[in-house]
């Protein structure tokens, strides 16, 4: 038996082929890495408490970051005051044909959005429509779930045009490593509870209407039919997914399974990345300067366009 790839240079070992003592050992050392398994799944439970005991040290920040951001408080002359050595954001110069912004501004406009707008694989998400929705946006919260490793996010909205809803919360669920062999295995996704949205009449960014001219094969007549497809938008973010199971799984051919799996993926990755990077340092997204350093994102990169969708039959 085989295990893993093996370089084409070298010689290929087949563990079948070792002496039966040896193979005792292995197995012997098989159960060192279980039981270093055990130990790794109590650390995995120890750090997801100790990242719930500091996230709720940084919460009354948030809370307060968030007041300032809505305007519903004001900082204080002393708030405002940074250290040494830090930027202070009032004197900061114009460039040359710049023009400072006057009039009266509540809080800090568009933070939230500019803040997701400046992560760069994030932003791809984001249509024209997209933004007009997330101009309302006024707050993300982080939460972690009870009896489960995951955590939520919650979208805090101001009134506007799209949707009635006040927020829109997206839960994920996760689930331990299946693999009792490997030891540097984390949580493993197991599926995602969102929020629907209630959109108001004409509004639902989720769909688009499609109009074809269609002609008859026969009298040579054409119509128009209108149909309503998905449309791309970051909204659906807030979709409920899981991980197919069982019989589910039948249906499905390798390149359906395979799409399936990366968008289950990225869709993870875009909730780890909002939980773990924009909330914690909101103002460096807002500002830009968490974009400047910003390490490679490991996102899966799919084009729908890649895809192939079957158009409706001629009549």
């Amino acid at each position: 038996m085989n295990f893993g790839n093996v370089p084409e240079d070298r010689e290929e070992l087949d563990i079948a082929t070792l002496p039966k003592e040896v193979k005792a050992r292995l197995n012997a050392l098989r159960n060192l890495e279980i039981a270093q398994g055990k130990i790794h799944r109590e650390f995995l439970k120890e750090l997801t408490e100790l990242e719930k005991k500091y996230h709720a040290k940084y919460t009354p920040l948030y809370e307060k970051r968030a007041a300032y951001v809505t305007g519903s408080a004001e900082p204080t002359a002393d708030e405002t005051k940074v250290p040494e050595g830090v930027t202070d954001f009032t004197t900061l110069e114009l460039d040359e044909g710049q023009v400072e912004q006057t009039g009266p501004a509540t809080g800090v406009p568009h933070f939230w959005r500019t803040a997701l707008l400046n992560h760069r694989h994030i932003a791809e998400l984001i249509t024209e429509q997209d933004e007009e929705a997330l101009a309302a946006l006024q707050d993300i919260k982080v939460a972690y779930l009870n009896d489960n490793p995951g955590f939520s996010l919650e979208f805090v909205f101001g009134d506007n045009d799209f949707f009635t809803n006040k927020s829109l919360t997206k839960s994920y669920y996760l689930a331990e490593p299946t693999d009792v062999t490997d030891n540097d295995e984390e949580y493993i996704f197991d599926r995602t509870e969102a929020t629907p949205i209630n959109w108001k009449d004409g509004k639902d960014l989720t769909v688009k209407v499609e109009i074809k001219k269609q002609r008859h094969k026969d009298t040579n007549k054409t119509r128009v039919v209108k149909r309503t497809v998905p449309a791309d938008t970051f909204f659906n973010f807030f979709k409920s997914q899981k991980v197919p199971t069982g019989a589910e799984t039948e249906d499905l051919d390798d390149d359906e399974a395979e799409l399936l799996e990366q968008k289950l993926e990225l869709d993870y990755q875009v909730g780890e990345e909002i939980k773990d990077k924009i909330v914690p340092q909101a103002l460096r997204w807002f500002t830009g300067e968490a974009a400047d350093d910003e390490d490679e994102f490991g996102f899966d990169e799919f084009d729908e366009d890649d895809f192939d969708e079957d158009d409706e039959d001629d009549e």
